[in-house]
This record gives structure tokens, sequence and C-alpha cells, in this order.
């Protein structure tokens, strides 16, 4: 097999944008990574934003984010199907990329099966372009463009407020990035 010199020009993937945990306890789970593993309080969403079917917490160490996602209602069906076959775990591996909508186009007429069409959505900070599909199992992948984003994650998150004081006692590790994901297969 020869690699090929020219690769077409399908999109690129720049890197991983974020990682997105389904758990039972978001305020919990994201300040068991800011005080064990040193990352940071980034951003938030839920009731006090108006998002009334979830909770995320958005915690970063580096490049690292992870976002933290709990549901607020008790009949959140998806939510708790998924929580009951997987328990706390990865349900969204999220890229970077510069085009989302001819990925997922791509993706999709290449088999990956469509959670969520490209979208566009904004706030007060810019522009963000997202796409959902599956590969396979249970997990999701978005497609994350981020035309003029500056917002601290994505439209409809707010700055958090939260800090944690063990990072200012104690030297906190230091992560730089995340350089793969394995998806375990059945």
């Amino acid at each position: 097999y020869d690699k090929p010199t020219e690769r077409p020009d399908n999109g690129k993937f720049l890197g991983f944008d974020h990682v997105r945990f389904w758990v039972g306890n978001a305020k919990q789970a994201a300040s068991f990574y800011t005080s064990r593993f040193g990352f940071t309080h980034v951003a938030y969403q839920g009731l006090e934003t108006q998002e009334r079917e979830y909770c995320t917490h958005v915690v970063r160490n580096g490049d690292v984010v992870i976002a933290l996602t709990t549901a607020l209602q008790p009949g959140n069906e998806t939510f708790y199907k998924e929580q009951e076959a997987h328990g706390d775990g990865v349900k969204d591996v999220a890229f970077l990329v510069d085009d989302a909508k001819r990925i997922y186009e791509n993706a999709v007429a290449r088999g990956a099966k469509s959670i969520r069409e490209p979208e566009e959505i904004k706030d007060e900070n810019g522009t963000v372009i997202i796409a959902t599909i599956q590969t396979y199992g249970d997990t999701h992948h978005s497609l994350i463009q981020r035309v003029d984003y500056t917002g601290p994650f994505l439209p409809g998150f707010k700055e958090s407020d939260f800090k944690e004081p063990i990072n200012d006692l104690i030297e906190p590790p230091k992560l730089e990035r995340i350089d793969h994901v394995v998806g375990n297969q059945p």
C-alpha cells in the first residue's frame, strides 16, 4: 500500500475539541476532576442559563477539555437508558474541524448514522457550527467548527464562577492535550 501523496479535500480534522461524559452528578464529577487532576472550571450550562434538559460543567487542563453532563428531568429516557447500560462514561468525542457540514455529509454518505444535522448556533460571543454522527456503539462524534467564537465553551454556556481552592495549595498536574481516544468494541 502506498499512502497517497495528495489527500481529497473532504475537510480537515484539527484535533480534539472536547470529550463529553454523561454522568450521574455533573457537579460532583467536575469537583473530582478539578481537585484530583488539576482541571479548572471553565463554563456551565443548566437551569441558570435557561437549559431545562441537561446540566453541564466544563473543565479544562491545558488543551484537555471535558464536558460533564447530567439530565435534569427524571423522565429523560435517552440519558437514563445510557446510564443503565454503561454507567458514567464518554458519550461524545468532539472534534475541532474546518468544515463541519462537508465532513458530516461525507461521513453520512459513507455509512455513519446522522444524530444531528449541521446547525449554526450563536450567541453574543460568536458562531459555532455543530454536527453529530454515530459510527459504532453508542458513542457519538460531534464536529465542531468554531467560526468566530470567543466565548468560554459553546453558545448557551456561561463562564463558570467555581474555583478549586486545592489548586492554589498544591501544584496541579499539567496536561497538554488528548492524543488519542480508544473506542472499545463488544
